[in-house]
């Protein structure tokens, strides 16, 4: 593993000299996940420390585009002004499939009084840590990614197909928990592993999940930013590496029809800063109020914030009766049909599964969101249904079936828009119109193979 990463900017120039870079990336998590940001030269960036960018480079549509009036412009200024980047030295790390030296840093978003730009996903997640802080209390998350790799693919319009592996044959049937499976693609990952390393990112297990193709890597627990961080990273960097190997990694939702979707399930729990106890579990070991009340917050409040969740029109081709996923928000003990799983666990490390997110969703935006459900069950002291002991997909659906469901959902909810910030929701909210919208102009397959001639 990497040495400690620095959190000072004396330590980052250290870190910077031992390692002899040259070049630095200069990284911001936009509203999809995606890094914006700029390349400077290491003595650009040791003279600034820091640089700009236009405030809404970070509140965009996957398709570029910007809302042309409404909301959107009552938080972003017409006139495009700018945001002033800061460094932040923790996350440093090395660029391993970089030619020369190169390093990447994350980046906070401040406007030009020095206040955290509200609509920055980064500024959200922190946002919510800051509210558990005033409780005295800190959380901790452990997600669970997962994605498939696919065989190149540069026409939109022809379905994705599993890679071929070491044996020169493609998957055809579903392997879930096949070691000899993942070892087909073991050239793939021994470079994410060596990258990994060479990052410093705490990641665990490997397992091939249930599609064809599809695998799953799972992080250790720790505190919601740095995780945050980490999955950002990881994405870009699972991704580098299949390309690296002639194939594609890719985080949608459900990028393969008949296959399983892609999740990122999150676990959970909350400690005392002041003694790190689990405050889920009582000092005989049972299962606390909050326990309860954390569970309640997520089954009131999941269902407006699923567009946090399930951010893409792709996204509830996922979430469907008998497929891996949960449509509803039951909750159950060791139960994976439910929504919100307890796994079972030592009182110390009691925790709770939040299983609707899915994979494509902002690890940022999904974070700060399922921490702001359980806050507001704490802070409420919301009393959840009774556990789900049986089968959740013989239940009714309790999640919106569409984008624009879950949108309306979303902007009717206050408490949630008053946990992650108003500012955060209108931005949020119209930029995904826009994409809905976009999504609205194309006509499928399936409308041409059902409609032309029958209707």
């Amino acid at each position: 593993m990497v040495e400690r990463d620095p959190y000072t900017f004396s330590e980052l120039e250290q870190w910077l000299n031992k390692n002899r870079v040259t070049e630095i990336e200069c990284l911001v998590p936009d509203l999809t996940g995606v890094a914006r940001g700029k390349i400077l030269p290491r003595e650009k960036f040791t003279e600034d420390r820091g640089m700009r960018l236009p405030e809404a480079i970070v509140a965009m549509g996957v398709t570029g585009e910007f809302p042309e009036e409404g909301p959107y412009y009552d938080v972003i200024t017409p006139t495009d002004r700018d945001m002033h980047l800061q460094p932040d030295p923790s996350t440093v790390r090395i660029v391993p499939w970089a030619t020369d030296p190169t390093a990447q840093v994350i980046h906070d978003c401040y406007d030009r009084d020095g206040k955290l730009v509200p609509f920055a996903p980064r500024s959200v997640l922190r946002r919510v840590c800051d509210l558990y802080a005033e409780l005295g209390l800190e959380p901790v998350v452990a997600p669970e990614l997962e994605f498939y790799l696919v065989a190149r693919n540069t026409d939109p319009d022809v379905p994705l197909k599993p890679p071929v592996g070491r044996s020169g044959r493609s998957e055809t049937s579903r392997q879930a928990y096949s070691i000899d499976a993942v070892n087909e693609f073991d050239p793939l990952f021994e470079d994410v592993y060596d990258y990994c390393e060479k990052m410093g990112l705490n990641v665990d297990t490997l397992i091939h999940e249930i599609g064809a193709g599809q695998m799953e890597i799972n992080f250790f627990h720790a505190h919601p930013l740095g995780l945050a961080d980490e999955v950002f990273l990881f994405k870009r960097t699972v991704r580098e590496a299949a390309l690296r190997h002639d194939m594609f990694a890719t985080f949608m939702a459900k990028p393969i029809a008949g296959e399983p979707g892609s999740a990122m399930h999150v676990h959970q729990s909350i400690v005392r800063k002041a003694d790190g106890r689990n405050i889920f579990s009582n000092e005989d070991g049972t299962p606390s109020k909050e326990f309860y009340w954390y569970i309640g917050g997520l089954q009131k409040y999941i269902p407006a914030a699923m567009a946090l969740f399930a951010p893409y029109v792709n996204s509830y081709r996922r979430l469907a009766r008998f497929t891996a996923a949960p449509i509803n928000i039951q909750w159950g003990t060791d139960n994976r049909t439910v929504g919100i799983r307890s796994p079972v666990a030592s009182p110390n490390a009691r925790r709770i599964e939040n299983r609707v997110i899915g994979a494509d969703a902002n690890p940022y935006v999904a974070l700060a969101a399922t921490l702001a459900c359980g806050y507001l069950g704490i802070q409420h002291r919301i009393e959840p249904s009774a556990e789900c002991k049986g089968d959740a997909y013989l239940g009714e659906y309790a999640l919106p079936r569409s984008l624009g469901e879950a949108l309306t959902l979303l902007r009717d909810e206050r408490e949630l828009a008053r946990v992650l910030g108003e500012d955060f929701i209108t931005v949020y909210t119209e930029v995904k119109e826009i994409e809905h919208a976009e999504f609205m102009k194309v006509i499928s397959p399936w409308e041409r193979e059902h409609l032309l001639l029958h209707v």
